[in-house]
Parts: C-alpha cells; structure tokens; sequence
C-alpha cells in the first residue's frame, strides 16, 4: 500500500528541488563565493588600514573587520532576488506550481533553502573576516596596552557581533525574496532592497532635526540591523543591538507575508 502523503514528505520534495534549482545555476554559485570573497576583502582591507594609536581611540575592532557584511548583504539580495525573478521570468514558477500547488510549501521551502545557503556563507565570511582582524590588528595599535584584547569568539560582545551579522544576512535574504514575490523581477526587487537600505542612513545624514535623525536610525533595516556589530559604545547606540536586529526581522516578515499573500491569490 503507498504511504500517506504526509506534509513533512511534501515539504521535503520541495526542499530538494529548490535545493537542486539553486545549485544547477552556476551564477548562484559564483555569486555565493563572491559574497563570501568581498565580505572577507572588505573587512581585511578594513582592518588593515585602521589604527588605534592611543588609549581611548575611537575604534571598534570587531565592527571594522565585519564592514564587509555591508558588501555582501547586496550579494545576498541579489542570489535571493534571482530565485524568484528567474523563475517568473522564464515561466518555469507556473512548472513549479503544477508540481506543488500547496504554495505555502513553496514559500517556506524556497525560505529555508536560501535561509540555509546564506548561513553557511555568512557564517564563513563572519569568521574569515574576524580571523583576519584577530591576526592584524594588533599591529595596527589595537592592543592591550591600549584597551583593546584581542579578538575572540569566547568573548560575549565579539560573540554577538558575529552571531549577529549572520543573522543580519539570513534576514536580508529574506526581505529580498520577499519583495521579488511581490514584484516579480529581479531587477526591481534588487532596486527596491538596495533602496531600503541606503536611503534611510542617507536620510539621516541630509535631515538636520537629531530626533529625527535618530527615529530614522532606528526604523533603517541597515543601521538598525548592523547596531548587532558594535562592541565599543553601545549605549550611545540609537537602538540596541538585538532590538536592531528585531527591527530587520520586522521588515523581512513583512515582505514575507505580503509576497506569500500574493503567491497564494494570484496566478503565476
């Protein structure tokens, strides 16, 4: 007798296949290991031009070597973006609806296919960049003498700047894919991503009222979400980190909902 087709094998199918679409496209591939590359190179060179040339320098050893996340966070929009947009753009989403029609499956799947991948690269990326700060900022005045040890995951704030910035990228995948189920192209869904995230630090810089200033900070997912970094000052912080954090997992459920949504009631 053939076994009952239970969620949990429905949701594995689906799981493989978009597994199996994302690693046949070579462009997904490189486009990871170029994430993965400029997050570590931007970070490195950060470090590697930074210095602390006296007590009470303003610098902050585990946030400059993680400034390549910023780089690699648009790397991540984009791999994200592609999922959807190529699909739609080829018609291969009406292929993948005939052969799943429960389309809350292809969400999540899609979800935790692309959740998975940028874990790992962000994780990779996280920890190359921080083993490259560790190495050279000592050097670069970031010293004991100083006020700075050096970097160590067993260290509680360096702990969570880099949990933290993995989670970030996780996130803004997710907000990626969810404006390109909205939209339905990579092109603008990349647009609108990239425009979330550097508008709102422009507009603090332009606007001349500080509460205002600070409210956009706060509701920016790139500077909310990257306050998780800071490890020197952070009660000087607009926001907390983890709250920051919080305001970016804000946003990308909101594009997660309103793309599902329009996954569900509309044709492909």
């Amino acid at each position: 007798m053939k076994a009952p087709d239970v969620p949990e094998g429905r949701m594995t199918r689906a799981g493989r296949a978009e597994w199996t679409k994302l690693r046949t496209d070579a462009s997904n591939g490189w486009l990871t290991l170029g994430m993965i590359a400029l997050t570590v190179a931007v970070g490195a060179a950060v470090a590697m031009t930074s210095r602390c040339d006296a007590t009470g320098c303003a610098g902050d050893p585990a946030r400059l070597s993680l400034t390549g996340v910023m780089v690699g966070q648009v790397v991540v929009a984009v791999v994200a973006a592609l999922m959807v947009g190529n699909e739609y753009s080829t018609g291969m989403m009406h292929t993948t609806l005939t052969a799943m029609p429960r389309r809350l499956t292809v969400l999540c799947s899609k979800s935790a296919v692309l959740s998975a991948v940028t874990l790992v690269a962000g994780a990779v990326s996280v920890l190359g960049s921080l083993l490259i700060g560790r190495l050279v900022q000592p050097g670069r005045g970031f010293t004991e003498q100083h006020g700075f040890a050096a970097l160590s995951l067993t260290d509680a704030p360096t702990l969570r700047a880099a949990v933290g910035s993995v989670c970030y990228l996780v996130l803004i995948g997710l907000l990626s894919l969810g404006i390109a189920l909205v939209v339905r192209s990579s092109a603008t869904a990349v647009g609108i991503v990239l425009a979330l995230l550097f508008v709102f630090p422009i507009l603090a810089q332009v606007v001349a009222d500080p509460d205002w200033q600070r409210h956009l900070r706060q509701i920016s997912p790139m500077t909310a979400g990257l306050a998780v970094q800071t490890t020197v000052g952070v009660d000087d912080l607009p926001i907390g980190p983890w709250q920051g954090l919080g305001v970016v997992a804000l946003w990308a459920a909101g594009a997660m909902a309103a793309g599902g949504w329009l996954l569900s009631s509309r044709d492909a």
